[in-house]
């Protein structure tokens, strides 16, 4: 298997030129259920297979666990930032830096299963209650100087909820891990 197809198993984020409601419900349901799905993929794993990365210098499942809450907290704050601020220019972060931090060595998996659980919780309950205006709010990325509709947003963290559930899961299927 080649190393595009580890890093980016289900194919790289491509933003849909127009989202219509049933497309955003169908992102909103992704990001619902994503915390259960993660749960179900590590719940039989034991510790030397949490250590294992997905890929030749990739993360450990530990650290794919620790960055989803890291990230989808990033992107729960980013949603804030754009509802209550006019077009804000959010705060990027050093995401590798972040999985190699003394709280993500040293936390069980099970804690941040957890609080995906809550912070997911309360984004679906955002999500769900925005209006269609509420939708177009933005917010400007400074490294990339693009901005971002929330609707984008939105699909961007589907794929992302996806894409890193795909690598446990494909990484379980290559070692024949039940």
């Amino acid at each position: 298997m080649d190393l595009e197809q580890l890093k980016y198993p289900i194919g790289r984020f491509e933003a849909p030129a127009s989202i219509p409601a049933e497309a955003l419900k169908g992102y909103i349901n992704d990001i619902r259920y994503l915390p259960s799905l993660v749960e179900i993929a590590i719940q039989t794993l034991d510790a030397p297979q949490l250590a294992t990365p997905y890929r030749p210098d990739g993360w450990t499942i530990t650290q794919v666990v620790h960055h989803l809450v890291d990230s989808h907290t990033n992107a729960l704050t980013r949603f804030k930032l754009a509802l209550t601020e006019d077009n804000p220019v959010i705060k990027p972060y050093d995401e590798a830096a972040w999985a190699e931090l003394p709280d993500v060595a040293n936390t069980p998996v099970n804690v941040s299963i957890t609080l995906l659980h809550a912070l997911h919780t309360r984004w679906v309950n955002l999500m769900d209650n925005l209006t269609d205006q509420q939708w177009t709010r933005t917010f400007v990325h400074p490294e990339t100087k693009k901005t971002f509709e929330l609707r984008t947003v939105a699909a961007n963290y589907s794929w992302h909820g996806k894409h890193h559930l795909a690598h446990i899961e494909r990484l379980k299927e290559r070692n024949n891990w039940k």
